[in-house]
């Protein structure tokens, strides 16, 4: 496939971009700095561009296959950046008629497992009080995905961790897994690859965890 990946420098996105290239896909990492961007490989081209500025993406996700995202913000200081950003690239991609869009979110913007445990309940409790910005921000994003005619999907993990690729998690359409606490990056982007051919999960929030 050809696919673009927006956040490119961020650990998800260059998880992504590692899978994809590892896959045999021809990828298009966009980025604001590419200095910052240590990924090489064959099938690899470096975009160098401002996310704010639909028209200066469109080129980036013309004739592609999927588009993914790993922006988002990184901090509270930060919520916001996910609906702006996330709205520049469907201004992109619906521009250029691309259909699948896959972007990270969070488990908490989803609703909570049925019997959740009460430790899990509490932990989200504080959670969503401590980051209410950011996922607010978060929730606007998928408020921009609805409204939008792509095929999109938000993939949404709890705590995120550094830990290698395992490539055995679990995956909840329309929900969180129970008592689902982290996940690493790495197992973060393999999900993403995975749902850009499942039907089931157009138009769908997907839980993803441990």
């Amino acid at each position: 496939m050809r696919i673009t990946v927006f956040g490119a420098t961020g650990g998800i996105g260059q998880e992504i971009v590692q899978q994809a290239l590892a896959s045999g896909h021809q990828v298009t990492a966009v980025v604001r700095d590419p200095a910052r961007f240590t990924v090489t490989g064959a099938g690899l081209e470096v975009f160098r561009a401002d996310v704010r500025d639909p028209e200066a993406l469109r080129p980036a996700v013309a004739g592609r296959d999927a588009v993914l995202s790993g922006l988002g913000a990184r901090r509270r200081a930060d919520a916001g950046i996910a609906a702006e950003l996330t709205r520049s690239v469907l201004g992109a991609v619906e521009a250029e008629d691309v259909r699948r869009l896959l972007v990270v979110s969070a488990a908490p913007v989803g609703p909570e497992p049925e019997r959740s445990p009460l430790v899990d309940r509490a932990m989200l409790g504080v959670i969503n009080s401590l980051l209410k910005p950011v996922y607010d921000d978060l929730r606007a994003m998928e408020g921009e995905l609805a409204a939008s005619a792509t095929d999109w999907t938000s993939v949404r993990p709890p705590k995120l961790t550094n830990k290698p690729l395992t490539g055995t998690y679990r995956t909840v359409v329309g929900g969180n897994p129970r008592s689902g606490r982290s996940i690493s990056r790495a197992d973060v982007a393999h999900a993403m690859l995975a749902m850009i051919d499942d039907p089931a999960t157009v138009k769908q929030g997907v839980g993803v965890a441990y």
